[in-house]
């Protein structure tokens, strides 16, 4: 019976896990449709109605016992550290998103795949110069080849990728921070759109006052998309938090190359943009570290389970 369960709750997760992945990965063909709106306005609207509809949820989960309760919740947030942390990761955040938003609204979905491509391998890095982590041989190589990858697609695919590279090491900043916070992820993403809202909230107002703004001057349809731009934040974030409580670690490190992925065939199939020469060697020394990167994140697990059964 216990094992049914488990097997159940892996189950469970392992579909949410591919549902958050699968969704991220689509993401680029949603903004699509509001490339005629400011990047900055949308990157704003995706904070406001985030914020509101967290602000729905999680009080909802609150009051079910989730996450630990109120009690949690109000001795985690009255703490000064708390809230410098969630406000360093709410910058690394909005500098992600706005990245991300104006990589697919200005044809440069196959940027945003790259970053997130890339991303974990900066990750690794990161833990080398803030945590004193060590690397092996195998994860410096992976690294190396996915240097390469972006310099080649500097140098012969007209320009550096700027957005990639603003997406990637953001998001890897965001996880180092986020490395110090305590609340789980749903809590934790509503308090860093909670220390955006108020300076959001005010640049909206202004720009809608002004004549320029995307809700007052748009179509029903561009209003609907930017309110439900706070949904399809929302929803595989959720999805990704049921997930990490019952996959392993190693089979989401594999999952996680499922967004880029799709984001790369938005790019390079749906908005038809060139995948030249440049993009094509480029590309493929980076996914060349990868396979280096998941082979070796393969053998560590493995080694890992090998020594609890002896230890058991």
């Amino acid at each position: 019976m216990l094992a049914d369960d488990s097997l159940s709750r892996l189950r469970i997760g392992f579909v949410c896990a591919v549902a958050a992945h699968t969704l991220w990965g689509l993401f680029p063909l949603y903004w699509r449709y509001l490339r005629q709106v400011d990047a900055l306005q949308l990157v704003g609207h995706r904070v406001l109605w985030s914020f509101l509809m967290l602000a729905v949820l999680i009080p909802a989960l609150l009051s079910m016992g989730q996450m630990g309760g109120w009690s949690v919740f109000w001795r985690t947030i009255t703490s000064v550290r708390c809230w410098a942390v969630y406000a360093l990761a709410a910058t690394m955040i909005a500098i992600n998103w706005l990245a991300f938003v104006y990589a697919v609204t200005h044809d440069r979905i196959l940027d945003a795949s790259l970053g997130y491509y890339i991303n974990p391998l900066l990750n690794v890095m990161l833990g080398v110069l803030f945590l004193g982590e060590r690397l092996a041989w195998q994860q410096w190589v992976a690294i190396g080849f996915a240097a390469v990858g972006v310099a080649v697609m500097t140098v012969l695919g007209g320009g550096l990728p700027w957005p990639a590279i603003a997406m990637a090491s953001s998001f890897a900043i965001y996880g180092l921070v986020k490395k110090k916070a305590s609340l789980p992820p749903l809590m934790g993403i509503w308090l860093e759109t909670a220390v955006l809202v108020i300076p959001t909230a005010l640049y909206l107002w202004t720009v809608e006052a002004s004549g320029e703004g995307a809700m007052g001057g748009g179509s029903w349809g561009t209003r609907a998309l930017l309110i439900g731009g706070g949904v399809v934040t929302i929803v595989p974030l959720t999805l990704f938090a049921i997930a990490t409580q019952r996959v392993p670690l190693s089979t989401m490190g594999v999952l996680q190359y499922v967004g880029p992925t799709l984001q790369l065939l938005c790019g390079a199939v749906a908005a038809g943009e060139p995948f030249g020469t440049g993009k094509i060697i480029g590309f493929g020394f980076v996914w060349c570290g990868i396979v280096i990167f998941l082979i070796k994140l393969r053998a560590d697990t493995v080694s890992m389970r090998g020594v609890a059964l002896e230890t058991s």
